[in-house]
C-alpha cells in the first residue's frame, strides 16, 4: 500500500484503538479519529481525562485501524502535537453533535484537539501474517 491508499483505508475505517503509556503501564482505548490527511491524523479528547495527561507526559502513540471484515490491519506510530485552532474545534463539534451539550456547559477550551504526525505504518493481513514487520513512512 502507498500513502494515499493508507490514508483512504484510515478514513474508511475511522474506529481504531490508540495506545499511550502511563508511567510504565501501557494504556489502550477505542477511539474514533476525526480525519486523516497529508498532515497527519486528527483526534480529540477532553482536558479532564487521564488520556490527555498521558499525551502531555509522553506524546508517542500507536494507533491500530482494522478493516470491517478484520482481514487487514494498519498499525501507525507517531508523535502528538496539540492544535488550538478554534475553527477546527467548531468544525468537529458541528460534525459530532453529541459533543455540543458539553461544549455549551464548559466552553471550547475543554476540547483538546491533537494531530498525530511523523507517521510510520505497518500493514498486516492474513497473507503477510508470517512475514517480518516492515514500516512505511507517511
Amino acid at each position: 500500500m502507498n500513502k494515499t491508499q493508507i490514508l483512504d483505508f484510515i478514513n474508511t475505517n475511522p474506529v481504531c484503538h490508540l495506545a499511550t503509556v502511563e508511567s510504565d503501564q501501557p494504556r489502550v482505548r477505542g477511539m474514533m479519529m476525526y480525519k486523516a490527511d497529508e498532515e497527519g491524523i486528527i483526534f480529540h479528547t477532553g482536558d479532564f481525562k487521564d488520556f490527555y495527561q498521558q499525551l502531555l507526559k509522553n506524546p508517542k502513540v500507536e494507533i491500530c485501524f482494522n478493516s470491517s471484515d478484520q482481514r487487514k490491519q494498519i498499525r501507525i506510530c507517531g508523535i502528538v502535537e496539540f492544535l488550538g485552532d478554534l475553527e477546527l474545534k467548531k468544525e468537529i463539534v458541528s460534525a459530532r453533535p453529541f459533543m455540543k451539550p458539553q461544549i455549551d456547559k464548559q466552553g471550547y477550551d475543554m476540547l483538546i484537539v491533537f494531530r498525530v504526525t511523523r507517521l510510520k505504518a505497518a500493514i498486516w493481513s492474513m497473507a503477510t501474517n508470517f512475514e517480518a514487520t516492515t514500516y512505511i513512512e507517511l
